[in-house]
Protein backbone atom coordinates (compact mmCIF):
# COMPACT_ATOMS: atom_id res chain seq x y z
CA UNK A 1 0.00 0.00 0.00
CA UNK A 2 1.34 3.56 -1.31
CA UNK A 3 1.00 6.73 0.98
CA UNK A 4 0.55 10.14 -0.99
CA UNK A 5 2.17 13.09 0.69
CA UNK A 6 4.90 13.50 3.46
CA UNK A 7 4.91 11.64 6.34
CA UNK A 8 7.06 13.61 8.94
CA UNK A 9 8.59 11.32 11.48
CA UNK A 10 10.43 13.41 14.79
CA UNK A 11 12.99 10.86 16.05
CA UNK A 12 17.15 10.85 16.20
CA UNK A 13 17.82 7.93 17.88
CA UNK A 14 17.19 5.02 20.41
CA UNK A 15 19.03 6.38 23.37
CA UNK A 16 16.80 9.94 22.78
CA UNK A 17 13.99 8.27 22.73
CA UNK A 18 14.80 6.19 25.48
CA UNK A 19 15.48 9.09 27.55
CA UNK A 20 12.52 10.98 26.66
CA UNK A 21 10.05 8.18 27.41
CA UNK A 22 8.27 9.77 30.88
CA UNK A 23 8.08 13.32 28.23
CA UNK A 24 6.12 10.92 25.63
CA UNK A 25 4.22 8.91 28.08
CA UNK A 26 0.09 9.78 27.37
CA UNK A 27 -1.31 12.52 29.44
CA UNK A 28 -5.02 13.34 30.59
CA UNK A 29 -6.47 16.74 29.53
CA UNK A 30 -6.32 19.88 27.80
CA UNK A 31 -8.27 21.14 24.82
CA UNK A 32 -7.17 19.98 21.14
CA UNK A 33 -7.81 22.91 18.69
CA UNK A 34 -8.94 21.96 14.95
CA UNK A 35 -10.42 23.86 11.72
CA UNK A 36 -12.60 22.30 8.99
CA UNK A 37 -13.51 24.09 5.86
CA UNK A 38 -16.86 22.95 5.42
CA UNK A 39 -19.84 24.84 7.26
CA UNK A 40 -21.40 21.43 8.71
CA UNK A 41 -25.10 22.20 9.54
CA UNK A 42 -25.64 19.30 11.26
CA UNK A 43 -24.65 16.24 13.44
CA UNK A 44 -26.79 13.89 12.56
CA UNK A 45 -24.73 11.10 10.48
CA UNK A 46 -27.86 10.19 8.33
CA UNK A 47 -28.04 13.42 7.06
CA UNK A 48 -25.64 15.11 4.48
CA UNK A 49 -26.37 18.87 5.39
CA UNK A 50 -23.48 21.29 4.95
CA UNK A 51 -21.00 18.75 4.97
CA UNK A 52 -18.79 16.79 2.35
CA UNK A 53 -18.51 12.61 3.32
CA UNK A 54 -15.08 12.96 4.72
CA UNK A 55 -16.17 15.53 7.45
CA UNK A 56 -19.32 13.87 8.33
CA UNK A 57 -16.80 10.93 9.13
CA UNK A 58 -14.40 12.91 11.41
CA UNK A 59 -17.27 14.60 13.46
CA UNK A 60 -19.38 11.22 13.30
CA UNK A 61 -16.02 9.22 15.19
CA UNK A 62 -15.92 11.66 17.58
CA UNK A 63 -19.75 11.52 18.49
CA UNK A 64 -21.19 8.28 17.71
CA UNK A 65 -20.41 4.08 17.57
CA UNK A 66 -21.61 1.78 14.46
CA UNK A 67 -22.27 -1.73 14.92
CA UNK A 68 -18.98 -2.67 13.69
CA UNK A 69 -15.98 -0.76 12.80
CA UNK A 70 -12.99 -1.44 10.19
CA UNK A 71 -9.99 -1.66 11.57
CA UNK A 72 -6.47 -0.13 10.01
CA UNK A 73 -6.27 -3.00 7.37
CA UNK A 74 -10.20 -2.60 6.59
CA UNK A 75 -11.06 -5.39 8.71
CA UNK A 76 -14.17 -5.64 10.57
CA UNK A 77 -14.43 -5.61 14.11
CA UNK A 78 -16.78 -5.32 16.64
CA UNK A 79 -18.11 -1.71 17.98
CA UNK A 80 -21.36 -2.00 19.52
CA UNK A 81 -22.16 -5.34 18.32
CA UNK A 82 -20.18 -7.89 20.63
CA UNK A 83 -20.94 -10.82 17.20
CA UNK A 84 -23.13 -10.82 14.76
CA UNK A 85 -24.10 -13.67 12.17
CA UNK A 86 -25.88 -14.10 8.92
CA UNK A 87 -27.99 -16.93 7.67
CA UNK A 88 -27.13 -19.15 4.59
CA UNK A 89 -27.89 -16.63 1.48
CA UNK A 90 -26.44 -13.58 3.18
CA UNK A 91 -30.24 -11.99 3.25
CA UNK A 92 -30.88 -12.19 6.92
CA UNK A 93 -28.25 -10.33 9.61
CA UNK A 94 -28.64 -11.08 13.38
CA UNK A 95 -26.05 -8.17 15.45
CA UNK A 96 -26.25 -9.36 19.26
CA UNK A 97 -25.17 -5.64 21.21
CA UNK A 98 -22.78 -4.97 24.08
CA UNK A 99 -24.98 -5.03 27.18
CA UNK A 100 -24.27 -1.97 29.37
CA UNK A 101 -23.83 0.90 26.92
CA UNK A 102 -25.40 3.93 27.33
CA UNK A 103 -25.99 7.00 25.37
CA UNK A 104 -24.66 10.40 26.43
CA UNK A 105 -27.72 11.33 27.90
CA UNK A 106 -27.09 8.28 30.56
CA UNK A 107 -30.24 5.83 28.80
CA UNK A 108 -28.97 2.41 28.07
CA UNK A 109 -28.49 1.19 24.47
CA UNK A 110 -31.05 -0.83 23.77
CA UNK A 111 -32.40 -2.78 20.77
CA UNK A 112 -35.36 -0.90 20.02
CA UNK A 113 -33.21 2.35 20.26
CA UNK A 114 -30.88 0.66 17.84
CA UNK A 115 -33.45 -0.38 15.11
CA UNK A 116 -34.55 2.99 15.39
CA UNK A 117 -31.78 4.90 14.47
CA UNK A 118 -30.82 2.00 11.52
CA UNK A 119 -34.41 2.09 10.50
CA UNK A 120 -33.85 6.25 9.69
CA UNK A 121 -30.33 5.70 8.11
CA UNK A 122 -32.06 2.91 5.75
CA UNK A 123 -35.53 2.92 5.20
CA UNK A 124 -35.56 0.03 2.55
CA UNK A 125 -34.11 -2.18 5.43
CA UNK A 126 -36.41 -4.05 7.56
CA UNK A 127 -34.80 -4.13 11.06
CA UNK A 128 -36.36 -5.70 13.91
CA UNK A 129 -35.56 -5.66 17.94
CA UNK A 130 -35.19 -8.56 18.74
CA UNK A 131 -34.58 -8.95 23.30
CA UNK A 132 -30.68 -7.87 23.09
CA UNK A 133 -29.99 -8.60 19.02
CA UNK A 134 -31.70 -6.35 16.11
CA UNK A 135 -32.48 -8.48 12.82
CA UNK A 136 -31.82 -6.78 9.68
CA UNK A 137 -33.45 -8.87 6.38
CA UNK A 138 -32.64 -7.48 3.42
CA UNK A 139 -34.68 -7.05 0.05
CA UNK A 140 -31.52 -9.53 -2.29
CA UNK A 141 -28.66 -11.03 -0.72
CA UNK A 142 -25.60 -8.72 0.41
CA UNK A 143 -22.19 -10.33 1.82
CA UNK A 144 -20.91 -7.02 2.61
CA UNK A 145 -23.59 -5.70 5.06
CA UNK A 146 -21.42 -5.43 7.91
CA UNK A 147 -18.83 -3.77 6.28
CA UNK A 148 -21.71 -0.59 4.99
CA UNK A 149 -22.63 -1.10 8.89
CA UNK A 150 -19.56 0.31 9.58
CA UNK A 151 -20.06 3.86 7.74
CA UNK A 152 -20.37 6.90 9.60
CA UNK A 153 -23.97 7.19 8.38
CA UNK A 154 -25.19 3.98 10.03
CA UNK A 155 -23.95 5.11 13.36
CA UNK A 156 -26.13 4.57 16.08
CA UNK A 157 -28.16 7.60 17.70
CA UNK A 158 -31.01 8.04 19.64
CA UNK A 159 -33.50 11.44 17.91
CA UNK A 160 -34.65 13.61 20.14
CA UNK A 161 -37.79 15.76 19.39
CA UNK A 162 -35.87 18.46 18.65
CA UNK A 163 -33.94 16.93 16.09
CA UNK A 164 -30.70 16.23 17.84
CA UNK A 165 -28.94 13.34 17.58
CA UNK A 166 -27.49 11.38 20.89
CA UNK A 167 -24.55 9.20 20.35
CA UNK A 168 -23.07 6.55 22.29
CA UNK A 169 -18.77 7.77 21.16
CA UNK A 170 -16.14 8.83 23.02
CA UNK A 171 -17.32 12.48 23.26
CA UNK A 172 -20.13 14.09 23.93
CA UNK A 173 -21.59 17.41 22.36
CA UNK A 174 -20.82 20.47 24.91
CA UNK A 175 -21.34 23.49 22.18
CA UNK A 176 -22.86 23.88 18.73
CA UNK A 177 -23.66 26.55 16.90
CA UNK A 178 -24.57 25.29 13.32
CA UNK A 179 -21.86 26.02 10.86
CA UNK A 180 -19.72 27.72 12.91
CA UNK A 181 -17.87 25.63 16.15
CA UNK A 182 -18.84 22.73 17.67
CA UNK A 183 -16.89 21.82 20.94
CA UNK A 184 -17.29 18.01 22.43
CA UNK A 185 -16.22 17.25 25.80
CA UNK A 186 -15.11 13.88 26.86
CA UNK A 187 -17.40 10.99 27.66
CA UNK A 188 -16.22 10.32 31.00
CA UNK A 189 -17.85 6.78 31.53
CA UNK A 190 -17.52 5.44 27.05
CA UNK A 191 -17.41 1.95 27.19
CA UNK A 192 -14.40 1.60 25.37
CA UNK A 193 -12.60 3.72 27.74
CA UNK A 194 -12.10 7.64 28.23
CA UNK A 195 -10.42 9.16 25.76
CA UNK A 196 -7.32 11.24 27.09
CA UNK A 197 -8.42 14.33 25.75
CA UNK A 198 -11.08 16.64 28.09
CA UNK A 199 -12.34 18.31 24.82
CA UNK A 200 -11.72 18.94 21.19
CA UNK A 201 -12.62 22.45 19.66
CA UNK A 202 -13.58 22.63 16.24
CA UNK A 203 -14.17 25.93 13.81
CA UNK A 204 -16.08 25.47 11.00
CA UNK A 205 -16.38 27.19 7.79
CA UNK A 206 -12.89 27.77 7.86
CA UNK A 207 -10.92 28.54 4.27
CA UNK A 208 -7.74 26.64 3.40
CA UNK A 209 -5.59 29.45 3.72
CA UNK A 210 -6.90 30.87 7.57
CA UNK A 211 -6.54 27.57 8.48
CA UNK A 212 -2.23 27.48 7.49
CA UNK A 213 -2.16 30.70 9.29
CA UNK A 214 -3.86 29.85 12.42
CA UNK A 215 -1.68 27.10 12.41
CA UNK A 216 1.32 29.31 12.17
CA UNK A 217 0.33 31.60 14.65
CA UNK A 218 -0.36 28.83 17.37
CA UNK A 219 -3.75 28.95 17.13
CA UNK A 220 -4.84 25.84 16.07
CA UNK A 221 -3.71 22.22 16.63
CA UNK A 222 -4.66 19.98 13.17
CA UNK A 223 -6.18 21.87 10.05
CA UNK A 224 -6.74 20.16 6.50
CA UNK A 225 -3.47 21.23 3.69
CA UNK A 226 -3.75 21.34 0.58
CA UNK A 227 -0.84 20.16 -1.44
CA UNK A 228 1.15 23.40 -1.87
CA UNK A 229 0.89 24.13 1.93
CA UNK A 230 1.66 21.01 2.89
CA UNK A 231 4.80 21.65 1.45
CA UNK A 232 5.01 24.90 3.04
CA UNK A 233 4.04 23.65 6.35
CA UNK A 234 6.79 20.68 6.32
CA UNK A 235 9.63 23.06 5.74
CA UNK A 236 8.64 25.42 8.49
CA UNK A 237 8.31 21.69 10.48
CA UNK A 238 5.27 20.97 10.99
CA UNK A 239 3.92 17.23 11.61
CA UNK A 240 2.23 16.34 8.11
CA UNK A 241 -0.33 13.18 7.58
CA UNK A 242 -1.87 11.74 5.07
CA UNK A 243 -4.22 9.29 4.13
CA UNK A 244 -4.25 6.46 1.56
CA UNK A 245 -5.23 8.65 -2.10
CA UNK A 246 -9.06 8.47 -0.75
CA UNK A 247 -10.56 11.22 -3.10
CA UNK A 248 -11.16 10.32 -7.02
CA UNK A 249 -10.88 13.84 -9.03
CA UNK A 250 -12.41 13.50 -12.31
CA UNK A 251 -14.88 14.83 -15.04
CA UNK A 252 -18.52 13.73 -15.41
CA UNK A 253 -20.26 14.26 -18.53
CA UNK A 254 -23.90 15.37 -17.88
CA UNK A 255 -25.19 12.54 -20.59
CA UNK A 256 -24.65 9.96 -22.49
CA UNK A 257 -23.01 10.26 -25.88
CA UNK A 258 -24.98 10.46 -28.90
CA UNK A 259 -22.89 8.83 -31.53
CA UNK A 260 -19.41 6.76 -31.87
CA UNK A 261 -18.03 9.86 -32.71
CA UNK A 262 -18.99 11.70 -29.92
CA UNK A 263 -17.70 8.59 -28.08
CA UNK A 264 -14.12 8.96 -29.65
CA UNK A 265 -14.10 12.59 -28.87
CA UNK A 266 -14.38 11.80 -25.52
CA UNK A 267 -11.64 9.44 -25.19
CA UNK A 268 -9.31 11.89 -27.17
CA UNK A 269 -10.18 14.01 -24.57
CA UNK A 270 -8.83 11.83 -21.72
CA UNK A 271 -5.70 10.77 -23.87
CA UNK A 272 -4.91 14.65 -23.97
CA UNK A 273 -4.73 15.16 -20.19
CA UNK A 274 -1.39 14.53 -18.47
CA UNK A 275 -2.42 13.66 -15.28
CA UNK A 276 1.17 12.62 -14.53
CA UNK A 277 2.39 16.61 -14.47
CA UNK A 278 -0.70 17.61 -12.79
CA UNK A 279 0.66 15.58 -9.77
CA UNK A 280 4.15 16.59 -10.14
CA UNK A 281 3.67 20.19 -10.88
CA UNK A 282 0.51 21.31 -9.92
CA UNK A 283 0.02 19.25 -6.64
CA UNK A 284 3.17 19.16 -5.63
CA UNK A 285 3.75 15.34 -5.79
CA UNK A 286 0.79 14.39 -3.87
CA UNK A 287 -2.07 11.99 -4.86
CA UNK A 288 -1.83 9.48 -8.05
CA UNK A 289 -2.94 9.66 -11.80
CA UNK A 290 -6.59 7.89 -11.79
CA UNK A 291 -7.25 5.87 -15.09
CA UNK A 292 -9.77 3.51 -12.75
CA UNK A 293 -12.63 4.98 -10.25
CA UNK A 294 -11.28 3.48 -7.54
CA UNK A 295 -7.73 2.73 -6.21
CA UNK A 296 -5.74 0.22 -6.77
CA UNK A 297 -4.81 -0.17 -3.16
CA UNK A 298 -8.28 -0.50 -2.70
CA UNK A 299 -9.04 -2.90 -5.65
CA UNK A 300 -6.27 -4.76 -6.58
CA UNK A 301 -7.02 -4.65 -10.05
CA UNK A 302 -7.28 -0.76 -10.79
CA UNK A 303 -4.00 -0.55 -12.86
CA UNK A 304 -6.01 -2.51 -15.58
CA UNK A 305 -7.68 0.65 -16.65
CA UNK A 306 -3.93 2.73 -17.51
CA UNK A 307 -4.14 6.56 -17.45
CA UNK A 308 -2.71 6.75 -20.76
CA UNK A 309 -1.56 10.37 -22.02
CA UNK A 310 -1.05 10.15 -25.53
CA UNK A 311 -1.31 13.66 -27.43
CA UNK A 312 -0.76 11.97 -30.84
CA UNK A 313 -3.40 9.73 -30.12
CA UNK A 314 -5.87 12.23 -28.55
CA UNK A 315 -5.25 14.49 -32.12
CA UNK A 316 -6.33 11.24 -34.17
CA UNK A 317 -9.31 10.61 -32.41
CA UNK A 318 -10.33 14.48 -32.93
CA UNK A 319 -9.48 13.88 -36.06
CA UNK A 320 -11.85 10.87 -37.03
CA UNK A 321 -14.62 12.43 -35.19
CA UNK A 322 -17.46 14.68 -36.74
CA UNK A 323 -18.66 15.69 -33.31
CA UNK A 324 -18.51 19.71 -32.34
CA UNK A 325 -15.18 19.82 -30.09
CA UNK A 326 -16.07 22.76 -28.14
CA UNK A 327 -17.10 22.13 -24.30
CA UNK A 328 -17.67 24.06 -21.22
CA UNK A 329 -16.36 22.40 -17.56
CA UNK A 330 -17.56 23.77 -14.71
CA UNK A 331 -16.09 23.41 -11.30
CA UNK A 332 -16.52 24.62 -7.35
CA UNK A 333 -15.26 28.41 -7.68
CA UNK A 334 -14.74 27.98 -4.21
CA UNK A 335 -12.21 25.11 -4.45
CA UNK A 336 -8.68 26.34 -5.67
CA UNK A 337 -7.59 22.78 -6.55
CA UNK A 338 -10.65 22.07 -8.46
CA UNK A 339 -9.64 25.85 -10.24
CA UNK A 340 -6.32 24.67 -10.72
CA UNK A 341 -7.13 21.54 -12.48
CA UNK A 342 -10.11 22.70 -14.74
CA UNK A 343 -7.76 25.18 -16.05
CA UNK A 344 -4.97 22.62 -17.07
CA UNK A 345 -7.07 20.16 -18.14
CA UNK A 346 -8.36 22.83 -20.70
CA UNK A 347 -4.72 23.55 -21.41
CA UNK A 348 -3.92 19.99 -22.54
CA UNK A 349 -7.32 19.64 -24.75
CA UNK A 350 -6.51 22.73 -26.50
CA UNK A 351 -3.25 20.75 -27.93
CA UNK A 352 -5.48 17.57 -29.00
CA UNK A 353 -7.69 20.50 -31.17
CA UNK A 354 -10.43 20.60 -28.50
CA UNK A 355 -12.19 23.75 -27.24
CA UNK A 356 -12.85 23.33 -23.38
CA UNK A 357 -13.75 26.29 -21.57
CA UNK A 358 -13.44 26.15 -17.89
CA UNK A 359 -15.76 27.85 -15.81
CA UNK A 360 -17.98 28.44 -12.32
CA UNK A 361 -21.24 28.14 -13.90
CA UNK A 362 -23.61 25.64 -12.97
CA UNK A 363 -24.42 24.84 -16.61
CA UNK A 364 -22.07 22.77 -18.46
CA UNK A 365 -21.33 20.04 -20.60
CA UNK A 366 -18.97 18.16 -17.78
CA UNK A 367 -18.01 19.26 -14.48
CA UNK A 368 -15.33 18.65 -12.15
CA UNK A 369 -16.33 16.04 -9.58
CA UNK A 370 -15.05 15.45 -6.22
CA UNK A 371 -16.04 12.06 -4.34
CA UNK A 372 -14.09 10.62 -1.02
CA UNK A 373 -14.35 6.95 -0.77
CA UNK A 374 -16.62 5.90 2.00
CA UNK A 375 -15.64 2.43 2.95
CA UNK A 376 -12.32 0.32 2.68
CA UNK A 377 -14.82 -2.56 1.16
CA UNK A 378 -14.67 -2.41 -2.74
CA UNK A 379 -18.11 -3.27 -3.19
CA UNK A 380 -19.29 -0.76 -0.80
CA UNK A 381 -17.43 1.68 -1.78
CA UNK A 382 -18.47 1.04 -5.57
CA UNK A 383 -22.07 1.27 -4.58
CA UNK A 384 -21.56 4.34 -2.69
CA UNK A 385 -19.34 6.05 -5.66
CA UNK A 386 -21.68 5.38 -8.46
CA UNK A 387 -24.40 6.66 -5.98
CA UNK A 388 -23.00 9.96 -5.59
CA UNK A 389 -21.97 10.52 -9.45
CA UNK A 390 -25.79 9.75 -10.42
CA UNK A 391 -24.34 6.38 -12.56
CA UNK A 392 -27.79 4.65 -11.56
CA UNK A 393 -26.39 1.01 -11.51
CA UNK A 394 -25.60 0.53 -7.98
CA UNK A 395 -28.14 -1.86 -7.21
CA UNK A 396 -26.23 -4.50 -9.33
CA UNK A 397 -22.72 -4.54 -7.09
CA UNK A 398 -22.30 -7.40 -5.28
CA UNK A 399 -18.93 -9.03 -6.00
CA UNK A 400 -15.50 -8.10 -6.71
CA UNK A 401 -16.67 -9.40 -10.73
CA UNK A 402 -18.97 -6.58 -10.49
CA UNK A 403 -16.75 -4.00 -9.13
CA UNK A 404 -14.61 -4.68 -12.05
CA UNK A 405 -17.55 -4.79 -14.75
CA UNK A 406 -18.78 -1.44 -13.31
CA UNK A 407 -15.85 0.13 -13.96
CA UNK A 408 -15.39 -1.48 -16.86
CA UNK A 409 -18.58 -0.05 -18.44
CA UNK A 410 -18.50 3.43 -17.08
CA UNK A 411 -15.03 4.06 -18.36
CA UNK A 412 -15.11 2.55 -21.59
CA UNK A 413 -18.30 4.83 -22.13
CA UNK A 414 -16.73 7.95 -20.90
CA UNK A 415 -19.38 8.64 -18.99
CA UNK A 416 -16.52 9.74 -16.25
CA UNK A 417 -13.00 10.59 -17.02
CA UNK A 418 -10.51 9.56 -13.80
CA UNK A 419 -7.96 12.79 -13.38
CA UNK A 420 -6.48 11.80 -9.75
CA UNK A 421 -7.02 9.78 -6.51
CA UNK A 422 -5.77 13.05 -3.76
CA UNK A 423 -5.07 11.41 -0.20
CA UNK A 424 -6.53 14.03 2.58
CA UNK A 425 -3.71 15.82 4.32
CA UNK A 426 -3.50 17.26 7.71
CA UNK A 427 -1.00 19.44 9.51
CA UNK A 428 -0.53 19.04 13.34
CA UNK A 429 0.82 21.25 15.92
CA UNK A 430 3.89 19.99 17.84
CA UNK A 431 1.89 19.59 20.84
CA UNK A 432 -0.38 16.66 19.37
CA UNK A 433 0.72 13.24 20.56
CA UNK A 434 -1.03 9.68 19.41
CA UNK A 435 -2.24 11.40 16.09
CA UNK A 436 -4.32 8.02 14.49
CA UNK A 437 -6.40 7.72 11.56
CA UNK A 438 -7.74 4.80 9.34
CA UNK A 439 -6.44 4.63 5.61
CA UNK A 440 -9.33 6.68 4.97
CA UNK A 441 -8.09 9.50 6.78
CA UNK A 442 -11.24 9.35 9.17
CA UNK A 443 -9.67 10.55 13.13
CA UNK A 444 -9.45 7.89 15.69
CA UNK A 445 -9.86 10.96 18.69
CA UNK A 446 -9.85 8.32 21.60
CA UNK A 447 -5.82 7.92 20.95
CA UNK A 448 -4.78 11.87 20.68
CA UNK A 449 -3.22 13.61 23.79
CA UNK A 450 -1.65 16.75 24.05
CA UNK A 451 1.89 17.14 25.52
CA UNK A 452 2.42 19.99 27.55
CA UNK A 453 5.02 22.97 27.41
CA UNK A 454 8.07 21.79 29.11
CA UNK A 455 7.21 18.44 29.62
Amino acid sequence: MKHSGLLLVAASSACLLASAAAATRPQYGGTLRCAMQSAVMSLDPATDAGAGDADRANLAALLYDTLVREDEQGRIQPGLAASWQSEPGNQRWQFRLRPGVKFHDGSVVTADAVAASLRVADPGWKVIAASDSVIIELRSPDPELAAELAESRNAITKRGGGGDAIGTGPFKVGAWEPGKRLTVNANDVYWNGRPFLDSIQIELGVSSRDQLVALELGRTDVVELLPDQARRAALEGYPIVSSSPVELVGLRFGREAQSASEGALREGLSLSIDRGTMRDVLLQGFGEPAGSLLPNWLTGYGFVFDPKFDLAAAREKRAESLAPARWTVSYDGTDPTARILAERVALNAQDAGILLHASTAPSADLRMVRVSISSEDPQVAAQKLSQSLGLGNADAIHSEEDCFRFEAEILGSHRVIPLLFLPRVYGLSSAVRGWSQDRLGTWRPASVWLARKGG
